[in-house]
């Protein structure tokens, strides 16, 4: 729906037209500023306070030169090329928000992904090297530590995003297209944007402000100075700025920021333990419905936060903690952003009567993902798999009553890759063989074979598939 979209951090601010009543009809009142102070007005207090908070990223990272050639095995016969391949430093530009004294940074994950190096410089134009202290590309966004900062540095105060309002001013703050530290202005033109694509958590603050390359992991702060929203990408036909920027939420920054702080290397969130879909315009006709809005329970796992609230198949979930939800990106984004230990209200329609549910607010269990990448001479080479469980469901929208080997990542060059397995496949058979863990795999790819008949789960569906011969 959003063809061309390019990574790039923005904040829009907008200008508020004054109008007066005049006669019973609105009105613009122009008129000659009558004072210096009037033409003076300005938001440069608001950028002063926030600037020297904002940062640049440098990330660098080495990369063999593949002379293509080389894969031809004739080239390489009568030329040779068994040697090291060149490398290259490959770098990317984005921008950071300070959100703790100590040196605490956040950006977009795509930033610093892969990147064997990574530099901070502050706006007064110091560097200095950075760790990774925590990655999450369900919605790209990382944490940084400043090595060896001997000082309090400034910060931004998160706002509450909730509060936001179409129309609302914002200023944005990054460095785009790396010449240095920018602000831009406009307003907030759209919330709740949900089908964007570009992250697992699609629910982002749409903005009007001048969004480029190189703006990705900057601020969006509204009028109090407050961060509302790290900017993240843009809708662009050119790979410039047309008007149309999308911010993470803070209060979602706020919850990835917390697990850093915790020292947690991934991010906790709540589980609920239940599959939930789309409303059709079809459903919702057959619910009753006067327009497709809500998240349709599809399956509950036994024992799950949800089973335990008593939510139940077919149930139609209209509100989390008082706060309408439209459609199943909202429900993640509005259940995400919920503090684990306490519990969330969930309004539900059951048969056309309101029902409300209390669900605790817990983790997924995490029992032994025991992840392996299969080596050998097999379909599997190059996959990385893991032990099926509620975690790992939950990180990657599989149903968690599937009980399989996962596949969580696959190798560009690997053979998996090539005959087209895919990341979240389930593996439940090889060779007749029932795979309930990694190592019941490593096992059945030991075995030489002509043929590999493969049973697996993908999208829901249960798939038969063989290959060689």
């Amino acid at each position: 729906m959003f063809p061309n979209l390019r990574a790039a951090a923005t904040l829009t601010l907008c200008a508020t037209l004054l109008s007066a009543a005049t006669g019973g009809a609105l009105a613009q009142d122009r008129r000659v500023p009558v004072s210096p102070n009037e033409i003076r007005l300005s938001y440069a207090p608001i950028v002063q306070r926030v600037q020297p908070a904002v940062v640049n990223v440098y990330a660098a990272k080495t990369v063999q030169v593949r002379n293509p050639l080389m894969e031809d095995p004739l080239f390489r016969r009568f030329f040779g090329g068994g040697g090291p391949q060149p490398e290259q430093m490959q770098r990317s530009l984005g921008s950071g928000v300070m959100v703790d004294s100590s040196g605490l940074v956040v950006t977009n994950n795509h930033v610093i992904e892969g990147a064997d190096q990574v530099k901070i410089s502050l706006a007064d134009k110091r560097e200095f090297e950075a760790e990774i202290v925590l990655k999450d590309s369900r919605t790209d966004l990382a944490v940084l530590r400043i090595k060896d900062g001997k000082e309090k540095f400034p910060t931004l105060d998160f706002a509450n995003s909730d509060d936001l309002l179409v129309g609302d001013v914002v200023l944005a703050i990054g460095n785009p297209f790396g010449v240095g530290q920018t602000v831009t202005h406009g307003i907030v033109s759209a919330l709740a944007r949900t089908q964007v694509g570009i992250t697992d958590y699609q629910f982002f603050i749409q903005t009007d402000a001048a969004i480029n390359p190189g703006n990705s992991g900057g601020a969006l702060v509204d009028m109090t100075g407050k961060l509302v929203g790290i900017n993240t990408a843009i809708f662009s036909r050119s790979g410039g700025s047309q008007g149309i920027g999308f911010a993470i939420p803070a209060n979602m920054v706020r919850v990835v920021v917390a697990s850093a702080k915790s020292g947690g290397k991934a991010v906790k969130r709540p589980w609920l333990g239940a599959r939930l879909q789309s409303v059709t315009p079809e459903i919702a006709e057959t619910l009753g419905l006067k327009a497709p809005s809500g998240a349709l329970v599809a399956s509950v796992t036994p024992g799950s936060p949800a089973a335990r609230a008593g939510l139940k198949l077919s149930d139609l979930v209209v509100a989390v903690d008082g706060q309408k939800i439209e459609d199943i990106n909202a429900f993640d984004y509005r259940f995400a952003t919920r503090p684990l230990g306490g519990t969330a209200q969930l309004e539900v329609q059951r048969n056309g009567k309101p029902v409300t549910l209390t669900v605790p607010l817990e983790t997924a269990p995490d029992t032994g993902r025991d992840e392996v990448v299969i080596s050998g001479r097999s379909p599997f080479q190059g996959a990385k798999v893991a032990n099926s469980s509620p975690a790992l469901a939950d990180e990657l929208r599989l149903d968690s009553s599937i009980e399989g080997v996962v596949v969580t990542e696959l190798a560009d060059d690997a053979t998996a890759a090539s005959v087209g397995f895919q990341k979240g496949d389930i593996i439940l058979a090889v060779n007749n063989q029932k795979i309930a863990k990694t190592s019941d795999l490593q096992k059945a790819v030991r075995e030489p074979s002509r043929i590999w008949r493969i049973v697996l789960v993908r999208g829901g569906q249960q798939l038969n598939v063989t290959l060689g011969g």
